[in-house]
């Protein structure tokens, strides 16, 4: 089946043009090694702290700049041998990781205190006695010693997951055969929370920051650095895609966003979620790729908007993904924790309010919704356990299923069972506490690693709300949809969310232009239907920027207002997400 009907213009590679660049960058070890060199002039000893997010390849970036000649003869440190490891650390660890495969509870901690001191020390030492020049690279490196230098290179959480599944460890372990839900689970709730605390303190610090990943590897300076954040907070931007496998993924997403044919059918495409994807600036032809968070991190205010930031602090609550089950299978039948729950359990702020917007559908599409009428939540967990012992369950005695189609839009509060089923294209719209989905069952398969998948039983008896049933679902969570204005220009529709839910959607359906504010807030949009749209500055704020089909789009909330218009001569579709404004 081709599913090209559909516009297939998706953007796979996406890049922010950082016009008003007030700093320098530098492409190529040669370049990079030179700049080093020359900010160095003048120091007959020096110190060069290179700081790393976990997983930086540190012996590349060593024997990169020993091999250009200039530092052949310098001294290097590790970082990373200060650090607590070994039995000690997995000790420390152990109320944060937990047993549980998935979910552990949120680190509050700071790497310096995983930092030995008579380490330090010793490290110091050298430093002292130092003739010449020593480089200590690592995480936390700036930690160790004063330094004439600083230069930070980060890492991508998608290259951090990539690495784990082919046999990488995680910082300060030699896991490479562990479990990779582990090697996750180790990194979402202590490695990046360290890393990210550590890091945002030293965004107007350090001198150089370093895109090892990048073909060739890149460097721009701190002027440079803080102009790419500005570029982004002055126009509309989009974040790099990335597609991802799944046992129940489909076929949809590898022909319309024209990906390479797998065996292993695509099931995530993650585009619009600064937690994990990245975000890459082109500095006249020099690009470099840095994690999104850091422009979440670095200006929280400018993005977010204030009231948001008060909200929710320095976190992108928001996020686009898409979920792709078309020629697939159903996803796994799953409830999300009330905020309560989440927050007791897991150290988290809120939780994973939801909606399923519905992309694109097959004849048969449906999604599985709330118990229905007269069930109990302990009877579905009864059938539920049974079922894991038998291998199938009766779901159509317990949990409502409902038809739905192509632009539908399915609410889903915390608490509620639900799932896709297949042949569905899924917009998904949600709070970003992503990682914390309860599945119940899982429909006997097991994950691409062959090993069955986890559920979460215990946790998901406590939070489903049995109240949600057959008709009140049907009332409250399917196509709310209200027309709050219409003229010869576009229609605007209110979708939802829920009232229990934080996130607002207004779809609007544009023939000619329509005028936008941001009120003071950050929005997030999809064009859903058409094959093209643009979005204009209303005073000449920033270039027209293209948004072709299916793709998602960050609108800052410095920018204010902005005008999308129809190019394409066919009425298109927008879905525009944003926070629930609190009324003073």
């Amino acid at each position: 089946m081709s599913y090209l009907k559909h516009p297939a213009n998706y953007d796979k590679f996406p890049s922010v043009p950082v016009i008003a660049n007030k700093g320098k960058s530098f492409s190529g070890w040669e370049s990079i090694v030179v700049q080093i060199d020359k900010l160095l002039a003048g120091h007959g000893n020096a110190i060069v702290a290179i700081d790393c997010y976990p997983g930086v390849d540190k012996s590349f970036i060593k024997e990169s700049i020993v091999s250009e000649g200039t530092f052949s003869q310098a001294q290097w440190l590790d970082a990373d041998d200060c650090y607590q490891s070994g039995e000690a650390l997995e000790a420390r660890l152990a109320d944060t990781l937990t047993d549980d495969r998935v979910f552990g509870r949120m680190s509050c901690a700071t790497l310096q205190e995983y930092l030995l001191a008579e380490k330090v020390a010793q490290c110091q030492q050298q430093c002292v006695n130092n003739q010449g020049i020593l480089f200590i690279i690592g995480t936390g490196a700036s930690l160790i010693y004063k330094n004439d230098l600083l230069i930070y290179v980060d890492y991508p959480r998608w290259q951090r997951q990539l690495d784990w599944r082919a046999g990488g460890s995680n910082w300060l372990a030699e896991n490479p055969d562990e479990d990779q839900l582990k090697k996750y689970k180790r990194g979402f709730f202590w490695e990046w929370r360290l890393a990210d605390r550590h890091k945002r303190e030293l965004f107007d610090k350090f001198d150089l920051f370093l895109d090892v990943l990048a073909q060739p590897v890149a460097m721009i300076d701190q002027a440079a650095f803080q102009s790419g954040l500005q570029a982004c907070l002055a126009t509309p931007f989009r974040l790099n895609p990335f597609f991802d496998p799944g046992v129940w993924g489909g076929k949809w997403m590898e022909d319309v966003c024209k990906l390479p044919e797998s065996k292993k059918n695509y099931a995530w495409c993650f585009d619009g979620v600064p937690e994990e994807n990245s975000l890459t600036l082109n500095y006249d032809g020099v690009l470099v790729t840095m994690p999104s968070i850091n422009l979440v991190l670095a200006k929280p205010v400018e993005l977010l908007g204030a009231q948001n930031y008060a909200r929710f602090g320095a976190e992108f609550p928001i996020r686009f993904d898409f979920l792709d089950t078309m020629q697939g299978g159903n996803l796994s039948l799953q409830v999300h924790p009330l905020t309560d729950y989440i927050q007791q359990t897991f150290g988290m702020h809120y939780t994973q309010d939801e909606s399923y917007y519905i992309l694109d559908a097959g004849e048969d599409a449906s999604v599985y919704l709330g118990l229905k009428t007269g069930v109990k939540s302990e009877e579905l967990i009864a059938a539920i356990e049974v079922a894991q012992q038998t291998g199938v369950l009766d779901d159509d005695k317990y949990v409502n299923k409902f038809a739905v189609g192509k632009h539908d839009h399915v609410l889903i509060p915390a608490g509620t069972v639900h799932c896709s089923g297949n042949n569905a294209m899924i917009l998904e719209i949600s709070a970003t506490p992503y990682i914390f989905t309860f599945k119940l069952w899982d429909w006997g398969r097991l994950g691409l690693d062959n090993r069955p998948r986890p559920v979460h039983i215990e946790h998901g008896r406590k939070v489903i709300q049995a109240e949600r049933d057959t008709q009140w679902c049907r009332e409250q969570l399917l196509n709310a949809v209200t027309v709050k204005e219409e003229n010869e220009h576009f229609t605007c529709e209110r979708t939802g969310l829920h009232a229990l839910e934080f996130i607002d959607t207004h779809r609007y359906w544009i023939k000619t232009a329509v005028d936008i504010s941001t009120n003071g807030g950050f929005q997030m949009l999809n064009l859903v239907e058409g094959e093209e749209v643009v979005i204009e500055s209303i005073n000449g704020e920033f270039a027209p920027f293209h948004v072709h089909y299916a793709e998602t789009v960050i609108i800052p909330a410095a920018l204010l207002r902005y005008r999308i218009r129809n190019i394409s001569g066919k009425n298109s579709g927008v879905i525009i997400a944003s926070v629930r404004r609190q009324e003073a």
